[in-house]
């Protein structure tokens, strides 16, 4: 069935990606948004015609409109003009690749549109799983993963009859750059080194949280709300190949595993498809070119995030959304080269602590808790 797309993040690896499906697939691109990057997402415009567009970045949103005037495509701007594409009236399904918390508001504007939302922004689930998966309930609206992880695991779960049979979920790991590497040895990791990502190719912040490891542990975080199962059940492994996508565990013992080309072409068109398959762009996995799949327990000590964050999700009420935003300012605060990589990991910890306890939440709740998480977080970093 042909499907008309918005996507949302069209300039990032995951938007791009997407949009390779779409083109394979023969969807129609209804509209397209990004941050600031006005120069690709021109070039994305005159390929594939979207009615609508849009730049998070006003200054950049002014410049593209004046660049595409010649174009039938209308350019929205800042957070409403993001949101207006995620209501495109012609579209029927949203893939939401925007990055941070960013991407929170237009998963609901696409929730209470009626459309069907793929999912690769985590960040949607951390801060606000609980309105979110409420609101889609109440629409009858379905959500869709994208990353390869949450993927590999809706799809193992196609062949479970009940929800008690399920033992365990099991997330894979690259365990990033340092990955072996204890505390003491990270005290003067560089950026250029915390982006050395052994498999993926991602954006900076993303690959950031892979280095630190808050990327699975906001991950673990958006397992508990996509599949309704409580943060004890969900296991971490480290899998260096990253051909192992993740695992479920029966009651019975039994583990199911998704394998694949690490190529996130196979989740997005899956999402796109369901619960139809279809052939991808993506290279046959063929097991005798891995000789060797690996896998180890993380170090937690070292990797403080993942902790962290099942602590967050097992207290529960907006601590997810304050420890995503603690990280979201001190991760962008180490990519800007003011403050050491373990500062991370200590941020988030310590905003953690000094959060006052809360429990149900609007969104208006949401983004004032993630305000206030990236504030106490800045003033933590703060120097003399």
């Amino acid at each position: 069935m042909s499907k008309k797309l918005s996507i949302l993040g069209s300039t990032g690896s995951i938007g791009t990606q997407s949009l390779d499906v779409a083109e394979m697939r023969g969807y129609e691109v209804i509209a397209l948004s990004a941050e600031k990057n006005a120069e690709l997402l021109e070039q994305q415009i005159r390929k594939y015609k979207p009615k609508y567009a849009a730049l998070a970045d006003e200054k950049a949103a002014s410049a593209l409109r004046a660049a595409v005037a010649d174009t039938d495509t209308k350019v929205y701007s800042g957070a409403e003009g993001v949101c207006a594409c995620a209501a495109a009236p012609e579209a029927d399904t949203v893939i939401n690749a925007v990055v941070g918390i960013a991407g929170l508001r237009p998963t609901l504007t696409a929730i209470d549109c009626g459309k069907t939302v793929a999912l690769a922004n985590k960040e949607t689930l951390v801060a606000g799983g609980e309105l979110v998966m409420s609101r889609a309930a109440e629409k009858g609206v379905a959500i869709l993963p994208v990353d390869s992880e949450h993927s590999a695991i809706f799809q193992c779960l196609q062949g479970m009859n009940k929800k008690e049979e399920l033992k365990s979920i099991i997330l894979t790991a690259s365990g990033g750059p340092f990955f072996g590497k204890k505390r003491e040895e990270l005290e003067n990791v560089t950026l250029s080194q915390a982006l050395h990502h052994p498999n993926w190719s991602m954006g900076a912040k993303i690959t950031v949280d892979s280095a630190t490891m808050m990327n699975k542990g906001l991950e673990l975080i958006e397992a508990v709300w996509l599949f309704g199962v409580e943060p004890s059940m969900i296991d971490i492994v480290i899998h260096r190949e990253s051909v192992v996508h993740s695992l479920i565990e029966y009651r019975d013992n039994s583990v199911i595993a998704q394998l694949g080309e690490p190529d996130m072409r196979i989740p997005i068109q899956y999402a796109l498809t369901y619960p139809e398959r279809y052939p991808s762009p993506v290279k046959k996995l063929n097991l005798w070119e891995h000789s060797h799949l690996t896998f180890y327990r993380p170090d937690y000590e070292t990797f403080r995030c993942l902790e962290v964050c099942r602590e967050a999700i097992t207290r529960g009420g907006l601590f997810p959304c304050v420890a995503n935003g603690a990280n979201e300012m001190a991760n962008y605060l180490f990519r800007c080269g003011k403050i050491g990589f373990l500062e991370i990991a200590d941020t988030v910890e310590r905003v953690m602590e000094i959060t006052p306890a809360s429990s149900g939440y609007r969104l208006e709740d949401v983004l004032e808790a993630d305000a206030a998480a990236r504030e106490r977080a800045k003033a933590l970093l703060a120097r003399p």
